[in-house]
């Protein structure tokens, strides 16, 4: 949206994601019909429009930007009630088939922190500037992870007992570009499938 000015929102949406009018997952188009389900939009659009964003459809202040919106949802209305009263839901809504294709991102991830050099010590920062390529650094808590998050500069704070921007316990950022570096949980490598590696 930041690339291409043509597009006002990307949307997780189809009004016509019944199961039997949608076959492929990856399939995206685009629509100058705002979704009105499950969109997004970039900062600036918003800030272009929230002045005069309507109460309620038609939305008329596109200027001539199209939609993204997939062939299959990615959200689901799943209740008659709320502010359309139950309108169109057992014709419409219910009947929408809804995404249970798997992202190939967790293979791709796994393969990224499978292949990263494995780093151990107290002075693992230290020694992430004498590899090349990604190296991966395992914490074994809370305390242990801030420990090494400091020695790096990036965020030591946990939120639910998540590390920010972590997935399946793992961290990752640049570190003296072009290379990453993952901090992988206790648990991490279990969870991607590679807790052999």
């Amino acid at each position: 949206m930041n690339i291409d000015r043509s597009i006002m929102a990307v949307s997780s949406w189809n009004d016509n994601g019944q199961k039997q009018f949608v076959h492929d997952p990856y399939a995206l188009y685009r629509s100058d019909f705002f979704p009105g389900l499950g969109w997004m939009l970039s900062k600036s659009t918003w800030d272009e429009l929230s002045p005069k964003w309507p109460k309620a459809y038609p939305f008329e202040n596109h200027n001539g930007r199209q939609f993204i919106r997939p062939e299959i949802c990615r959200t689901y209305n799943f209740g008659e009630h709320g502010s359309s009263l139950g309108q169109f839901f057992s014709q419409y809504l219910e009947p929408i088939k809804l995404n249970d294709m798997h992202s190939n991102f967790v293979n791709y991830f796994a393969n990224l922190v499978r292949q990263a050099t494995p780093l151990k010590g107290k002075d693992a920062a230290l020694k992430a500037n004498y590899v090349n390529g990604d190296v991966r650094i395992q914490y074994r808590d809370q305390p242990d992870f801030e420990r090494i998050a400091r020695q790096f500069g990036i965020f030591e704070e946990w939120k639910d007992g998540i590390p920010r921007t972590a997935y399946k316990g793992v961290i990752v950022f640049r570190y003296r570009t072009p290379k990453r570096v993952f901090l992988v949980g206790p648990d991490s490598l279990r969870q991607l499938g590679i807790e052999n590696s």
